[in-house]
């Protein structure tokens, strides 16, 4: 269980990273509650599974997928230019992940 409060940790801190870039300094009210609530819940989550995951463990998985996850929608929404480069690179960060989590 604590591995997929993990992984929704790291989806909700890609949640604030987008929302955050939305805020416009924290002047528009939507964006900003958005941004706040996602972080808590992004922070409250990395905690909690800190408890049985290793710190390094923990911190690499939420980061690598918070990561790809703000990165692969501004390539989604067409904020960032998608490219095969891109896309290979996002990929072998998966995969890390992915062996994280195997290894651990």
């Amino acid at each position: 269980m604590d591995w997929v409060i993990l992984v929704v940790s790291g989806l909700l801190e890609a949640v604030w990273a987008t929302a955050l870039s939305r805020t416009k300094g924290f002047t528009r009210w939507r964006p900003t509650v958005v941004f706040g609530v996602a972080i808590l819940g992004s922070m409250l989550g990395l905690a909690v599974a800190m408890l049985t995951i290793p710190t390094g463990t923990a911190y690499a998985v939420w980061v690598g997928i918070g990561a790809v996850t703000t990165a692969g929608w501004a390539m989604v929404t067409r904020a960032e230019r998608a490219t095969v480069t891109r896309v290979v690179l996002l990929a072998v960060l998966v995969g890390c992940v992915v062996g994280l989590k195997v290894v651990a």
